[in-house]
């Protein structure tokens, strides 16, 4: 044995092999990724109010402004009534209001010294990202019932396809994914408490309103439809279109919209998981 390779032996994590298994161990990954979305989920069942609370948001913009709009008819909605193309996009905005605000739990869990700990850990910084991204999802996932419940007493006509219910739980748990993971990447870099609300209070307006969630693109001027098409939200509220609704339709095509919502969660965990270390700095 040379004594490089002696050295890069006696550098390497106990337990863990050299080489590119290091630094990408899948089964590892999904175990730690996997513990720290139990961890999550058994914080909301501790307080299952939480969702409780933020169902007042999108019954209010649902039930009030969807009966002001739809009987003015002042918005093209084509083939839809206001209700039915307003849906989809309350359900995208209670996701987004849930997962923009996601990273002040990282805050709180390095002033409890709990972040610490987990950077110790052996485990990927990447994991601990996806896993926060993926309990994002799950709380999604019970505010999307409460949309779905408000939607029917209002009379939108739901695509109940096993197919399409599997592809909206897809699409809430992938635009969760993606607004926490940009939240964690904000914590990482402001580090406080106040300076994160503040952030996340400017962004969550101009996200909702910058996309097509209360109204369609071809009405919104030329600057505003440019941002509409970097704005993620715009994505998977045409997504939640296509597949909530049954008369629903896709502007971009359904997998354009997988896509985009796809790559941009990756590239946000990728430049989350070299920032997360800074936030305990």
């Amino acid at each position: 044995m040379t004594a490089s390779q002696t050295s890069a032996t006696s550098t390497a994590p106990a337990g863990r092999p050299n080489g590119w298994a290091d630094k990408f161990d899948p089964t590892g990954f999904l175990r730690d990724t996997a513990a720290i979305v139990a961890t999550e989920l058994a914080k909301l069942r501790r307080d299952p109010s939480e969702i409780l609370s933020r169902s007042i948001q999108p019954a209010l913009w649902l039930l009030v402004f969807g009966q002001v709009f739809g009987r003015m008819r002042a918005i093209p909605t084509g083939n839809l009534d206001y209700f039915s193309f307003l849906a989809p996009g309350i359900l995208a905005q209670s996701v987004l209001f849930i997962a923009i605000f996601y990273g002040i739990n990282v805050i709180w869990e390095k002033d409890l010294g709990i972040l610490q700990k987990l950077l110790a850990s052996p485990a990927p910084r990447s994991s601990l990202v996806f896993g926060k991204a993926v309990s994002a999802g799950m709380r999604a996932i019970a505010q999307a019932a409460i949309v779905y419940l408000m939607a029917l007493v209002a009379g939108v006509d739901l695509n109940w396809s096993p197919l399409a219910l599997c592809g909206v739980l897809v699409a809430i748990v992938l635009g969760a994914a993606l607004f926490s993971t940009f939240s964690l990447m904000i914590a990482c870099l402001v580090r406080s408490r106040e300076r994160f609300m503040g952030i996340g209070q400017v962004m969550t307006m101009p996200l909702f309103f910058a996309s097509n969630a209360i109204y369609p693109i071809s009405i919104m001027p030329t600057w505003l439809k440019i941002i509409a098409h970097i704005n993620p939200l715009t994505y998977q509220v045409d997504l939640l279109r296509a597949l909530m609704v049954t008369a629903g339709t896709s502007t971009f095509g359904i997998g354009t919209d997988f896509l985009m919502l796809t790559g941009m969660l990756i590239a946000l965990i990728v430049v989350t998981s070299k920032l997360y270390p800074r936030i305990v700095q």
